[in-house]
């Protein structure tokens, strides 16, 4: 179309389009088109992790084999780096500080070997999962994929380290006269169990360290205060036998201390139920789901804000 404009020249002018006066998201309903990096439904969004669960198997295999490639002593590190850490416990809280009252040396030393292995099992995930958006944005920004892959592979990763760990766990509980017997198959629930409340725990830290870094750098005062409450290197009850029951009792039922006295309980003879709180098994599957799925939903509901500016 033209238009003779007042000096005789010819003007130009655009048609008019169909799309005129139309919004953004009308247009985009119009053409079919999609924002990029749109979380999906939540049940899309299951179905999109367990279509990845090949690539969190590989991935946390890769970090695992990675984590170590640098020491000579390479792998042997996943072992020898919690063990380190008992024995420094046991010689400072069990022998100067003598916190072992209550118990048998016999039973001392695998209470604390199962409860730092255990602990630390918890303790690295959780500090994985702070940084695993944060640290990873490279492979965020470049393929799409479900981010809760990410946080999930490096639980698996820990749930891995700890199982190589388990050999030694296993040899100083004979080592110290707790022999092979049926209970000792209660560890595979309760970890099972922990690791999906750890994964859950993993999930919200991988979102709030992706929009706060220096997350990252007060996560270990929170998690050794965690550690020195929970009954790492302590029996609660005795230990606090003149304090308030109440106190006990909460630090009895935090996750933490729940999942590390079910396996000291599957694994030490000399670790009875009545070293256990009440419906033990009922708490560590409320706190896994619980945590479990609070975690997942809370990290999908950011999903297409992960590694945006």
């Amino acid at each position: 179309m033209s238009d003779t404009t007042h000096d005789g020249g010819v003007a130009l002018s655009t048609p008019p389009s169909a799309d005129d006066g139309l919004s953004a998201s009308q247009l985009a309903a119009k053409y079919g088109l999609a924002v990029s990096g749109a979380r999906p439904g939540f049940f899309a969004y299951v179905r999109q992790l367990w279509g990845r669960r090949h690539f969190i198997l590989a991935f946390s295999r890769a970090k695992l084999t990675a984590q170590y490639s640098q020491a000579k002593l390479g792998q042997v590190w996943q072992v020898v780096t919690p063990l380190l850490n008992a024995v420094v416990y046991f010689l400072i809280f069990g022998l100067i500080l003598g916190t072992r009252r209550g118990m048998t040396q016999e039973v001392f030393i695998p209470f604390l070997v199962t409860g730092v292995f255990v602990f630390t099992f918890t303790q690295s995930s959780v500090m994985a999962g702070v940084k695993s958006i944060s640290g990873n944005l490279g492979l965020v920004r470049a393929l799409h994929f479900p981010r809760a892959s990410l946080p999930i592979s490096f639980s698996l990763q820990q749930l891995q380290q700890l199982l190589f760990s388990m050999i030694v766990l296993v040899a100083v509980a004979v080592g110290f006269g707790s022999y092979p017997r049926l209970s000792w198959l209660l560890v595979l629930p309760a970890l099972a169990m922990q690791f999906v409340f750890n994964s859950g725990l993993a999930l919200i830290m991988a979102r709030l360290g992706s929009k706060t870094p220096d997350l990252a750098q007060l996560m270990p005062f929170v998690m050794r205060t965690w550690m020195y409450a929970s009954g790492v290197m302590y029996s609660i009850p005795v230990m606090l036998e003149e304090k308030p029951a109440w106190i006990a009792d909460v630090l009895q039922y935090n996750p933490a201390a729940v999942y590390m006295d079910l396996v000291r309980f599957a694994l030490i003879d000399g670790y009875g139920s009545e070293n256990l709180p009440d419906h033990v098994w009922a708490v560590a599957l409320l706190w896994a789901l619980v945590v479990g799925v609070v975690g997942f939903v809370y990290f999908w509901k950011a999903e297409e804000r992960y590694g945006r500016g």
